[in-house]
This record gives structure tokens, C-alpha cells and sequence, in this order.
């Protein structure tokens, strides 16, 4: 069978690979497999209930969930029975949830847990269409909830036996028929790091057209991989979707933080990663090799000394024999830790530092970068196994099949094709404004293409500033290179209008803690930490390191460190781990104030 809508994926699994489960995910302590078969037959039940419920085509269900195997029984059954699935963050504020939930209309909610229900109770009462919530996870306390705030309630498994006792089989099939690739598939909120929730229209042909561009870069041994990444997010969505296309067996993580000792488990030949979390796996690696003491310390840190000196197309018969030992004595251990048989990486968000596309691309595992936005479904280019398909500090070749070019006034990367969304729900005013006339997708970013085509992102147009002097800085590619230190663990550029440059810097405090202890310096708190006159001096140092990387107008002339935490739950955060910049504008605004006095 051919796979033309997304909905037609679980069949299509079934078909390819009918042995191999579908999900693999922990439900009360034990790792338990799902066939395809069951897939199939959850769907279509919750298909039956919803259809039973009295939705109708177009209605709107909002899903939010942590990654598990529900969260795609709602996806599906939503989508072939006519319906708009919404995925929605666990983690956005109350006053986002209502303008979401009202804004797409929103019939019926399925949310993960009654902890999560609570947390957002305030809003229930003020929305104008929900009518029923389902809750995932049995709760004794939910029914009395939803009386209290007027809906209708059921759990998963009571969703599951309405639709056992309204099965619709032909009215089902009749629906599905109905439905072209061209219909709306999925509405997507997203506000990324400043503005409202702007809710993103995607057909099945858009998000088709980025499986369909990226399906030829695993290798065809892989059987195995592992999403921790919110589900919610079209970039690990879209990737859920091609393993089932592929045949894998996927793992769901318990959560983030145990993502590593899942990793031992599940043996995943691939995963998504941001550049965040592939920076705390290095720097988990360093940290173990300074446990390490004499001669085995010396071949570690050797080992990695040459991964760091890995060239992606051509290394030398010399250096080949030096990571073959090097392979045996420390790169096949790194590998175990992380389970084994992991291959590939492919890291969304931002930029990963090329010195760790190196490392890790030497010890086996492999990463492949890729550039995109939600509005384009959302890969814009990825890198690849083609011949210099991957290239340190580049997200690789544009999409096959679709258009992208840099326009020559602003250096701001624009993109057409099938995977460009269908628009701003509701908003033609704000469509018109991204995707013009043309049908050219605005991205905001800015890039230049290198000599043999892979597409180099160098910015955000949004994100530039000119100082007071005249002179344009270009901070996300200053903190980018900032970061490349194990004693920075995130820090934003500011200064526009201003004289000169400055930043404020959030240290790595499991690293700081650690080099401390190594000079005989032993402090209480965080704040200690940083008063410490060494370590200031430490940080000076790096300061220095990096402003030689910049000309004189864009170096770092004041900066400010920070005891604080920048998170996705405080705000600071956007799902892809990078900085929103006006909530921590506003949250450091007297540290910025006393930079440029």
C-alpha cells in the first residue's frame, strides 16, 4: 500500500513489518510491547467513540500528553475520522492553554495526567466550546472534577469500551475515503521564542514531503528508535512518523531524565536530540574521564583530543590507525553507555558545534543536522549520506523537491514547495505576512549557501541589532561560540543601541563545582561559587578566549553572571531549548542595566 495520508501509517506499519512492535513504552514498571495489530485496533475504537460523541468533520480534539503510545491512538483515530488533532505543550502557561483551546475551538480534550488537569482548572470555566475532557491516566478524583467544572468526563479505557460498543466500521471507511492529502491534517501552536500562539495549518502532503525528503538517510539495519522529545513538537512528530514509516520498533523514554538509563534498555540504532542535550552528553563524557587517574586518564583524554580532529569526508592512514586503537580502548565503551548500537543522531533547533559533530561522528555516532520551522512541516534542509552531505557548522542540502534561496538585500532564507504550510488559522493577515504572493515562506533566518550547496544558517534577522555606534552584532552566532566552553552553559548577547556589546552568562554549575573542587576551592551555594575571586578570574579568561574569535565592534566588553536557571517551565525556554530573549530581557533587566552604565 502506498502511504498518502498520515493516517494511513499504521496500516502501512502493520503491512511492512506485522512482527515487530509498534511502541515499546513503561506502563507501571515493566517495558511493554504494542503490535501493529493492537495500534490498529486502539485507533479505530477511539475513532468509533469519538464519531459516537457526535463530532463532525473539522472538529477540533486537543491532545496533551507526555510521548507515549496513546498520544498517537489520538493522533490517528482523530485524523481518519475526519477530526483536527491540536497538540498542545504540557509545560505553556494557563493563559496560552485558554487562547488555544478557544481560539481553535476545541471540542474535546484528552490530557496525560490529573496532576496536569489540576494546574490549568481556572480555565475550564471561561471556554466556549470544549465539551468533554478524557483523561489518560485513571484518576479517582477526576469525575468530580469535571462536575465541578461542568464537562463531560471519561477516562481512556472508558473512551475505548464507547467505542467497542459503537463500532462504525463502514462509516469509518467512508470518512477516510473522503479524505485527500491535501486536506488539513493537524493544527500546531506555536509562539517560539516571543509573540502569542500563532496556530500552524498542515496538510498531510506537508509533513509527507519532509518524511518522503529524510527517508533515504537511515541505513537499513536500523530496527530500533527512541523519541524523549515532545511529540507535540512537529520536529520529533514528524520523526515518530517516519520510524512507523520505516518499521521501527519505538521506544518512549519515562522522561528526559532518564533518557541515558532508557538508552541502555531500548539500544536505539537512532534518535532526535537538540544540541543542548548533545552538549550534556559530552560534557557527562568529560566529566567521567577526570574520574579517571595515570595512564587510563592519559589514553582517555588523548582519545578524545583526536575525535575532536575527526574530518567527516577524509582522514589520513595515520590517523585512521590511531582511532582504531582508540575505537578498542575508549570509543566502544562511550558507545556501550549510551546502549551500543546507536548510529545516528539527527539534531533539530539550532546549530550543533562542529567540534562535537566531529567527536561524536568519530565514536560512532553519527550526526546528522537539520534546519526547518513548523510552517514548513518543518524540514527546510537536512544533511545527508550523499557526498558532502554533512558538513560541520551547516544544516546540509535544501529538501529535494522544494525550492529555497537567499534573498540578496537582507541575506534572509526563503523556501517554496509542498511542505510549506497551508497558513495561520484564522489569521490571513498574518499568513500574507510569511508567505507571500509568490508563495516564497519568509523564515526570518538568515544564511548563505557554501560552494559545493549545503545551506550555512547565520542568524535571525529578528535577532540582530545595531549598537549605538552603528555597527550590526550578531548574537546567536557569538553565543554559539561562547558556549563551545564547559563553563558556559547558556548566555545571551544584548546591547542594541548601546555603545558596545555585553552579556550575561549562566555558568554550568556541575562543571564549575567539579574544576573548583579540582583547585581546592570548596563553596556552599551557587552564589558562593561565583564570588569566588579565582574562579572570576577563570571566567575572564574565557571571556578573552572567545572575543579573539570576533572583530573589535561584536567582542563581549562587559558581561554579568548569573545565579539562575533557565528552564521550558520558568518560561526561559522555548520546547527546543533555546533562549527566549524578552523573558529573560525582562527577568535579568537590572543585570542588563548595570552592564552599560
Amino acid at each position: 500500500m502506498t502511504v498518502t495520508r498520515l493516517f494511513d501509517l499504521p496500516a502501512y506499519r502493520a503491512e511492512i513489518q506485522p512482527e515487530r512492535a509498534a511502541f515499546i513504552a513503561k506502563y507501571d514498571g515493566e517495558w511493554r510491547k504494542i503490535s501493529p495489530q493492537k495500534y490498529i485496533e486502539q485507533v479505530n475504537l477511539l475513532s468509533y467513540a469519538l464519531l459516537a460523541l457526535g463530532l463532525q468533520r473539522g472538529d477540533k480534539v486537543a491532545l496533551v500528553s507526555s510521548d507515549r503510545p496513546e498520544w498517537n491512538y489520538v493522533d490517528m483515530a482523530s485524523q481518519q475520522a475526519g477530526l483536527v488533532p491540536v497538540p498542545v505543550f504540557p509545560t505553556i502557561s494557563s493563559s496560552d492553554y485558554s487562547f488555544i483551546f478557544d481560539n481553535c475551538e476545541a471540542k474535546i480534550l484528552f490530557i496525560d495526567s490529573f496532576e496536569l488537569l489540576s494546574k490549568i482548572k481556572d480555565i475550564f470555566r471561561n471556554l466556549h466550546c470544549l465539551e468533554y475532557v478524557c483523561l489518560m491516566k485513571e484518576d479517582a478524583r477526576f469525575q468530580s472534577f469535571v462536575d465541578t467544572v461542568g464537562l463531560k468526563g471519561f477516562t481512556f479505557s472508558q473512551m475505548m469500551d464507547k467505542g467497542r460498543a459503537n463500532a462504525v466500521p463502514d462509516k469509518l471507511s467512508a470518512i477516510k475515503e473522503s479524505i485527500s492529502s491535501d486536506d488539513l491534517a493537524t493544527i500546531i501552536y506555536t509562539s517560539g521564542t516571543s509573540g502569542s500562539p500563532k496556530g500552524v495549518m498542515l496538510c498531510h502532503r506537508n509533513i509527507l514531503t519532509s518524511i518522503n525528503g529524510v527517508k533515504m538517510t537511515p541505513k537499513p539495519f536500523y530496527t530500533r528508535a527512541m523519541c524523549f522529545l515532545p511529540l507535540c513538537h512537529i520536529y520529533e512528530r514528524m520523526m515518530n512518523y517516519l520510524y512507523q514509516f520505516m518499521g521501527y520498533e519505538i521506544y518512549y523514554a519515562e522522561s528526559i531524565a532518564k533518557v541515558a538509563d532508557n538508552m541502555k534498555i531500548a539500544k536505539p540504532y537512532m534518535m532526535t536530540a537538540v544540541p543542548r542535550f548533545i552538549e550534556k552528553m559530552y560534557d557527562a563524557i568529560y566529566r567521567n574521564g577526570q574520574k579517571m587517574k595515570g595512564l587510563k586518564k592519559k589514553i582517555f583524554f588523548s582519545s578524545l583530543d583526536l575525535a575532536m580532529k575527526y574530518d567527516l569526508e577524509h582522514n589520513s592512514w595515520w590517523f585512521n590507525v590511531k582511532r582504531f586503537f582508540a575505537n578498542k580502548l575508549v570509543y566502544s565503551k562511550i558507545k556501550e553507555n549510551f546502549g551500543g548500537c546507536l548510529e545516528m543522531f539527527v539534531s533539530g533547533g539550532s546549530a550543533v558545534q562542529p567540534r562535537l559533530v566531529r567527536f561524536f561522528t568519530c565514536v560512532g555516532m553519527d550526526i546528522y543536522e537539520g534546519y526547518g520551522m513548523t510552517e514548513a512541516a518543518p524540514v527546510i534542509a537536512v544533511s545527508s549520506a550523499l557526498p558532502h552531505g554533512r558538513k560541520p557548522g551547516t544544516a546540509g542540502f535544501p529538501l529535494p523537491g522544494t525550492e529555497v534561496k537567499i534573498l540578496p538585500d537582507t541575506g534572509e532564507i526563503v523556501c517554496r514547495g509542498p511542505h510549506v504550510m497551508m497558513g495561520y488559522y484564522k489569521s490571513p493577515e498574518l499568513t500574507a505576512e510569511v508567505v507571500d504572493a509568490e508563495g516564497w515562506l519568509h523564515t526570518g533566518d538568515t544564511g548563505v549557501f557554501e560552494p559545493q550547496g549545503q545551506l550555512r544558517i547565520t542568524g535571525r534577522t529578528k535577532t540582530m541589532f545595531k549598537t549605538s555606534m552603528g555597527k550590526y552584532v550578531n548574537p546567536e552566532v557569538m553565543e554559539e561560540k561562547f558556549k563551545e566552553s564547559p563553563f558556559i552553559l547558556d548566555m545571551m548577547v544584548v546591547g542594541e543601541n548601546q555603545k558596545f556589546a555585553a552579556a550575561i552568562i549562566l555558568p554550568d554549575f556541575d562543571f564549575l563545582k567539579e574544576w573548583q573542587v579540582r583547585h581546592g576551592i570548596f563553596c556552599e551555594t551557587h552564589q558562593e561559587m561565583l564570588d569566588d575571586i579565582q574562579t572570576q578570574e577563570r571566567y575572564k579568561r574565557v571571556v578573552e578566549k572567545y572575543n579573539k574569535l570576533f572583530g573589535d565592534t561584536e567582542q563581549i566588553k562587559r558581561y554579568k553572571i548569573v545565579n539562575d536557571t533557565w528552564t521550558e517551565a520558568n518560561g526561559c525556554m522555548t520546547p527546543t531549548l533555546k533562549i527566549k530573549r524578552k523573558v529573560i530581557e525582562t527577568r535579568c533587566a537590572a543585570e542588563i542595566e548595570s552592564l552599560f552604565k
